[in-house]
């Protein structure tokens, strides 16, 4: 047997304690399960936190521009649309241009059924370019972009359940804020049908939003052959920055342009911050199993102190018997990491799979807690308990070296 191999049998045998000796076994089991708490805590942490990002981040990617261009002025439209949106095409990294136009809508489907909504008119070739919601369509296209009868109209899920409203359904769109006559302000409605529902997965946009052509959301407001959006999607999300620098520079000093980072910043600030405090919340928890580990080892280089006598006598260098104590250590720290690392992602994966917590999405915008647990995390979360294990074996591993084998066999 090699000195290393002496070392781990020596480590194995002084964990398992004798009957005589049972609080010493006690004090290594809390150890260990002390490691098991602290890894499985930040793994699920961690995980509900990218979770939430990453979920928000494609709810938000998928139904919103990467970079939004508008006029400084928003009382103005920009009636130069279809030359703007061909420079923007033309742009490095962009894939797609959508001239849109935004404003609030009234949906009235009865004598006590009336929503407010997001109404965004739409050119419906150039949304599904720059959009994924529309591609979760329930229903048809067909009518959309009707000029001669009634034109179509696409509501999100959660809109049509809260009105009653359902494919083929007739509701009338006020413009709330009216158009001003002689006489006047006046209310401006159109009649629209029904002609699909979509489910974004994002509370938000399913509760509030709603899509038209165009030409129907032009003729609402009554502004125009105008927009007030042009819409730019890059082939990465990360280089929105860059293509919203680019966009002003090439449309003039009377605009200017917007990033999805910029516009939810706050909220991906907020998830950071979370991710910080968490960690130092959990890692506490790290602290008190390595206080354990700590306890644990003094303890057994109080009982163990004639054997470690017996040791040095028969040879065994002070080098072997430090090395016992750290292998002692590193055995709990490894098996409340492993013990960890498995409760902690096997819960994330059947927690996410089904569903476990729920959520009221008109707070939260998701209807369950995500658990996305990233490799990365694994890696530097089992280095930090192992490290953490290993550093609280220092001062008991060098205490069990100043044993003096003459003193301790004299009065035995």
């Amino acid at each position: 047997m090699g000195p290393s191999g002496f070392e781990w049998f020596v480590a194995k045998r002084y964990l398992r304690a004798r009957r005589k000796e049972k609080v010493v076994s006690v004090v290594t089991v809390i150890s260990v399960a002390g490691v098991w708490a602290g890894v499985m805590a930040l793994v699920i942490s961690l995980a509900v936190n990218n979770g939430f990002r990453d979920m928000l981040q494609r709810s938000l990617l998928s139904a919103t521009a990467h970079v939004n261009l508008v006029l400084k002025d928003t009382s103005k439209g920009i009636g130069d649309w279809r030359e703007l949106s061909a420079k923007m095409r033309k742009l490095p990294h962009v894939v797609a241009v959508a001239p849109v136009l935004y404003d609030e809508g009234i949906v009235v489907s009865g004598p006590t059924s009336t929503a407010l909504l997001v109404l965004k008119g739409i050119d419906l070739k150039a949304e599904l370019a720059t959009s994924e919601v529309l591609h979760k369509l329930k229903g048809s296209f067909e009518g959309l972009e009707n000029t001669e009868g009634m034109p179509g109209i696409i509501l999100g899920s959660k809109a049509a359940q809260d009105t009653g409203l359902s494919v083929g359904s007739v509701v009338t769109v006020t413009n709330p804020e009216g158009t001003l006559t002689p006489f006047g302000p006046t209310s401006r409605f159109v009649r629209f049908k029904v002609i699909g529902t979509f489910e974004s997965g994002f509370y938000n946009f399913d509760d509030r939003w709603a899509f038209a052509s165009l030409a129907a959301t032009q003729k609402l407001l009554s502004v125009g052959d105008v927009v007030n959006d042009i819409e730019i999607r890059a082939d990465d999300p990360a280089r929105a920055p860059e293509v919203a620098k680019e966009a002003v520079r090439v449309a003039g000093n009377l605009y200017s342009a917007t990033n999805w980072q910029e516009q939810n910043g706050p909220l991906f600030e907020a998830l950071q911050w979370e991710r910080k405090v968490t960690f130092v919340t959990i890692g506490l928890i790290e602290l008190v199993a390595a206080l354990n580990i700590f306890i644990a080892l003094t303890m057994i280089v109080l009982t163990k102190f004639k054997d470690i006598a017996v040791l040095m006598s028969m040879g065994a260098r002070r080098a072997q018997i430090r090395r016992i104590f750290i292998m002692q250590g590193a055995l709990i720290g490894i098996t409340g990491t492993v013990l960890g690392m498995i409760t902690g992602y096997g819960f994330c994966y059947f927690a996410t799979k089904y569903r476990w917590i729920g959520l009221n999405e008109s707070i939260y915008s998701l209807s369950f807690v995500p658990f996305e647990p990233k490799a990365q995390d694994a890696l530097w979360i089992a280095a930090a308990a192992i490290g953490v294990s290993l550093i609280a074996t220092i001062y008991p591993a060098r205490n069990a070296t100043r044993i003096m084998p003459v003193e301790v066999l004299r009065y035995e």
